[in-house]
């Protein structure tokens, strides 16, 4: 893991950060629903450390060790966290990779606070969740909430099973992560992916894109990938991958990955030309 520290942020609170250091440019991950940065980024780490990158990785608002906040979960909290963050660090403007919500956090980055962004990189993600399959799964977010807040080991532990993870040291390890959630926040932020929708302002974005496609996946159709490149006029490169198999099959993942943050930084050179 990268070194860990905690970044006092004006007006905002105390973030976690992990942070490799080093004068290489930086490059914030940005992690996904019901995961921390760890858990969603530990696989990428080492390799984007040894092509050269600064690594930053923050834990959104309820989710690890993440910001716990009186108001309720919201995406664009969110992405003025990542902002400010950079600002902080005074490592603005920087590329930002976004996985699934993370996706959706990045590209509110890339909206709302453009002048933090360099270079924008989107995996596992989508424009929306507003089809009609995805918003039957937003319903049930109420008793995720539920039945996190009354036993959140034993919900983890039957999620696991039906993943099909077997016990062991690495499975013992996330579920620690997993246990230092907001459930409230959890089931709130499930609700913000219902409502989110990038659709009226994603062509406004300017910073050069690229999108990694992650072929097998069973949480964001590839299709729904496919739409959000096309829309941002981005480069694909593709992860034969699930959703959820990126840290369990980085060899797989982590030369997309590189092979995107290679295309914009080039773009973003070719672009300042």
């Amino acid at each position: 893991m990268p070194p860990a520290r905690t970044l006092a942020v004006p007006d905002r609170g105390e973030l976690f950060l992990r942070d490799s250091g080093g004068d290489g440019a930086p490059v914030l991950l940005l992690h996904g629903w019901m995961v921390s940065a760890d858990l969603n980024w530990y696989g990428a780490y080492g390799d984007l450390t040894r092509a050269g990158y600064r690594v930053l990785a923050l834990d959104h608002r309820g989710h690890g060790r993440g910001l716990r906040p009186l108001a309720p979960f919201r995406l664009a909290d969110c992405a003025a966290d990542a902002a400010s963050a950079l600002r902080t660090l005074d490592l603005a403007p920087a590329t930002v990779v976004g996985y699934s919500m993370g996706g959706a956090i990045a590209q509110l980055v890339a909206h709302e606070h453009p002048d933090v962004v360099s270079g924008l990189v989107l995996s596992g993600t989508a424009q929306h969740w507003k089809d009609r399959e995805t918003r039957r799964v937003w319903k049930a977010m109420g008793v995720l909430g539920l039945s996190l807040s009354l036993a959140p080991r034993l919900t983890w532990r039957a999620g696991f099973r039906r993943a099909g993870f077997r016990e062991s040291r690495e499975t013992v390890w996330m579920q620690s992560e997993l246990m230092r959630h907001d459930a409230k926040d959890m089931a709130e932020a499930g609700r913000e992916l219902g409502r989110f929708d990038s659709r009226p302002w994603l062509g406004s974005i300017q910073a050069p894109t690229a999108v990694v496609l992650t072929t097998h996946d069973e949480a964001v159709a590839p299709s729904k990938q496919r739409e959000l490149a096309a829309a941002l006029g981005a480069p694909v490169f593709e992860a034969p991958i699930g959703h959820l198999a990126l840290v369990a099959e980085p060899g797989r993942y982590n030369p997309a990955l590189l092979r995107a943050l290679e295309a914009v930084g080039a773009r973003e050179a070719a672009k300042v030309a």
